[in-house]
């Protein structure tokens, strides 16, 4: 019998070769939000590695969307143009490229993390205002954003769907909007960080609103044969944030707008927050996620052992699984998972003098 981590997915007409896919991993390697080489061999290389899918870093939908200045960006066709090489490449390895579109909120203008992850002021190439739901910092040290205005909120949309055009000119066959990690999509869906008090805020109708207006957009701008997906935090982790239950709703809501599958991740809205991180500790969420809402889902979080992978899906826990930190240390993840689990999968012509027998 199949492992069911080399068994074919369907969603809408696009059909995946496995159930890996690679997690989308901002790589702060950008200048003026244009990739470059780095790109073309990091994502390259994951194709090469046998992953049915590749989803591009959170890619910002504007220039204040970004979390650094080294972001990626979609937000001119230049970019979109620099992709099509990327995306090329993916697909002529057999590897479906996506992409994850994505606005920082109050977490943007900040140092890259290797220089220390600090908020940027504009004389060290940071930028103003820094846009959210609420005036509400992510902590002491960062600036206090600027609450959007209705007018912004409604600029923010079609910047998403403007992103979403120019994300099929740069050769990309799936859309991800991040409404994950403390990002300012997530930022609207938590009560922690949205206190406002017009139709954007309050109640659980009124934070899920800006979102399910950007997937809605999103998904009309995008062809109806391809699929759009969705990445979510199901739990800020604090008492009073935005939860799991929340979180099903929201994604029954989702799948009415028409949103193919749930990218579920957790966490990233406010510091210091104990999380009981241990291998596997989001896929329980995955699992309540796919069963209550009716969705298809993707695991992710210190996935790391084949028999681990195996066992989600065959336990029903997820449609797919995401590899993050796993792939970065192992571009060859899932040629290596087949030869464990037994199943004769292709390998790049040019590798195949060192195929296991």
């Amino acid at each position: 019998m199949k492992p069911l981590l080399f068994s074919k997915l369907k969603l809408r007409e696009l059909e995946f070769n496995n159930r890996i896919f690679i997690a989308p991993m901002c790589q702060y390697s950008c200048e003026d939000g244009m990739p470059n080489d780095w790109h073309l061999v990091h994502l390259g290389s994951r194709a090469v590695g046998g992953a049915a899918c590749i989803i591009q870093e959170a890619t910002a939908i504007s220039p204040e969307g970004r979390i650094s200045p080294a972001d990626a960006g979609i937000w001119n066709y230049e970019q979109a143009q620099a992709y099509q090489r990327i995306t090329r490449f993916l697909k002529d390895n057999g590897a479906i490229p996506a992409i994850q579109l994505a606005h920082a909120g109050r977490k943007a203008s900040t140092a890259v993390p290797w220089q220390g992850d600090y908020p940027l002021d504009e004389s060290e190439g940071g930028w103003r205002p820094i846009l959210a739901p609420s005036a509400i910092p992510f902590d002491l040290s960062s600036p206090v954003p600027q609450e959007m205005s209705l007018e912004q909120i409604d600029q923010l949309v079609e910047q998403f769907v403007a992103a979403t055009h120019r994300s099929q000119v740069a050769g990309f066959e799936v859309v991800e909007i991040h409404a994950a990690h403390g990002y300012l999509l997530h930022e609207f869906l938590s009560p922690l960080s949205n206190q406002r008090t017009d139709d954007y805020g309050g109640s659980l109708e009124n934070r899920m609103r800006l979102p399910l207006r950007v997937a809605q957009a999103v998904r009309e701008a995008w062809p109806e044969h391809l699929p759009v997906l969705v990445r979510i935090s199901a739990t800020d982790w604090v008492k009073g944030g935005w939860d799991l239950e929340q979180s099903i709703e929201f994604c029954k809501q989702l799948k009415e707008i028409g949103i193919d599958l749930i990218d579920v991740s957790t966490g990233a809205l406010v510091p210091d927050v104990k999380i009981p991180v241990r291998p596997g500790f989001q896929v329980p969420f995955a699992e309540a996620i796919r069963r209550e809402a009716g969705i298809p889902t993707g695991a992710v979080g210190l996935i790391t052992s084949v028999p681990q992978a195996e066992q989600i899906l065959v336990s029903g826990q997820a449609d797919v699984v995401l590899l993050g930190r796993e792939s970065l240390r192992d571009p060859y993840w899932p040629l290596h998972a087949a030869h464990t689990l037994g199943a004769d999968v292709a390998w790049p012509k040019q590798y195949e003098r060192a195929k296991p027998h």
